[in-house]
């Protein structure tokens, strides 16, 4: 396959090149050679194209919240609830048709790759499916039905609280007992298949006791898999940690083993300077989600005091208020501005690798995320003739356009959006359909 792109922004370029041909074979890019007349026969892409793009942090079934949890007046903890509600009506077919919609309507923004922070294990009464893993197959055979690839984080989730309360209600749903047997049930998962990879996941420290936090820790570092973690998304959080152990959450994550350069922080909203440096020097990542973290009036995290310390940043969409990576990517420079009133901490290009290289090395596709020889290809283009868009200069596209000004999505090679269209999902009926057997 040969690809012309009127614009295609490159690895290390400040901004896109003009007149780019691409080559693809085997789902991985061959010759990529900039400022070349278009040959006969390759496909013209019109607009900036860009390396696909990654959603770091991802509950598939948060998306049947969207538009019935934003109003009125509450917090982190009142919305919880009515998430719970929604994960009490969810069986493995069910989550099959929800996330199939949800991980579809991300390749229609651009989104080549998703990491599912993955909690919801188990029948309703907290028991075990017949398959152990069925939810997580679900998940998997979702990605694959809507054309991406998937890194299943499994969640370990014990208890409901710092101080060890056990878990009631939905959230029995997401325990395993122990940290021994979440590992046991995890190692039992082996899902067929190039698009998927497994990780790890501790939900926060106030879901997994200090003394489990080893265990999954181990568990990710003898697999050389990717572990990810919520990391002080409320104050709350920080007070029963330093009350229950005399230390906040980041230090005693990294007393347990847990923070290094495979490990990738969620939220990380309400730090000190000791977690900052702690984050930092162990090259800890951290994903931001700016859409969810207004929407649950969370706060601002200290994103530029991190970058400068040396933890990568991704962006993901976390609650799925909003599935725009435009807008999570936008959203880490212009929440920024509005916290310390200064413009322009992070370049167009450093947007652009938080929502693709960065995202895709913290799901563990250290391969993905560029367009350059040998990665796999994976390419999204952007129309700049839309409403929004017309006039733009192809560096402003992370500023001016959204998920709806995608045009083309390539996942390793194969079209998954062809001028604004899923190949093989109707989305939006999709997701009508599937939300409304959760919600009603």
């Amino acid at each position: 396959m040969r690809l012309h792109a009127e614009y295609a922004w490159l690895p290390g370029a400040a901004e896109p090149s003009r007149d780019v041909l691409i080559e693809v074979a085997d789902g991985r890019f061959g010759a990529v050679t900039a400022g070349v007349p278009a040959p006969a026969g390759a496909r013209r892409l019109p607009g900036v194209t860009l390396p696909g793009l990654a959603n770091a942090h991802s509950h598939a079934f948060h998306r049947a919240l969207r538009g019935r949890t934003h109003g009125g007046r509450g917090d982190f903890w009142s919305w919880r609830e009515q998430m719970y509600a929604v994960a009490d009506r969810l069986d493995p077919q069910r989550y099959l048709a929800l996330a199939r919609a949800v991980y579809a309507e991300m390749a229609l923004a651009g989104i080549t790759c998703v990491g599912e922070f993955h909690y919801l294990h188990h029948d309703r009464d907290g028991g075990r499916y017949a398959d152990a893993n069925a939810m997580s197959e679900a998940l998997v055979a979702a990605a694959a039905q809507a054309g991406i690839r998937i890194t299943l984080l499994d969640t370990c989730y014990l208890s409901a609280g710092v101080d060890g309360t056990p878990l009631t209600g939905a959230q029995r749903r997401f325990g395993d007992g122990d940290a021994d047997r979440w590992a046991q049930r995890v190692d039992a998962f082996a899902p067929a298949g190039g698009h998927v990879r497994v990780g790890a996941a501790v939900h926060s420290v106030r879901a997994v006791p200090a003394a489990q936090l080893p265990v999954v820790a181990a568990w990710a570092r003898e697999r050389d898999a990717p572990l990810h973690l919520h990391l002080s998304e409320q104050p709350a959080e920080n007070e029963a940690c330093q009350a229950a152990y005399g230390r906040s959450p980041a230090e005693l994550l990294a007393d347990a083993g847990v923070l290094g350069p495979r490990t990738t922080a969620v939220h990380a909203t309400h730090l000190g300077d000791t977690d900052v440096r702690l984050l930092g020097t162990s090259r800890t990542g951290v994903c931001f989600c700016p859409t969810t973290e207004r929407d649950l009036a969370d706060g601002i995290g200290p994103a530029p005091q991190l970058a400068a310390a040396g933890s990568p940043l991704s962006l993901g969409s976390d609650s799925h208020a909003v599935i725009d990576p435009f807008e999570e990517a936008r959203g880490l420079e212009l929440d920024e501005r509005l916290r310390s009133r200064v413009r322009g901490t992070f370049t167009a290009a450093e947007l652009l690798s938080a929502a693709s290289r960065a995202g895709h090395e913290a799901l563990g596709w250290s391969d993905a995320g560029g367009i350059a020889t040998g990665q796999r290809a994976d390419l999204v283009t952007v129309a700049l003739d839309r409403v929004r868009t017309a006039g733009v200069p192809p560096t402003g596209v992370l500023f001016a356009a959204g998920a709806a000004d995608v045009t083309d999505v390539l996942v390793d090679g194969r079209p998954v959006v062809t001028a604004g269209v899923h190949a093989t999902v109707d989305v939006a009926a999709e997701l009508g359909a599937a939300i409304s057997a959760v919600t009603r």
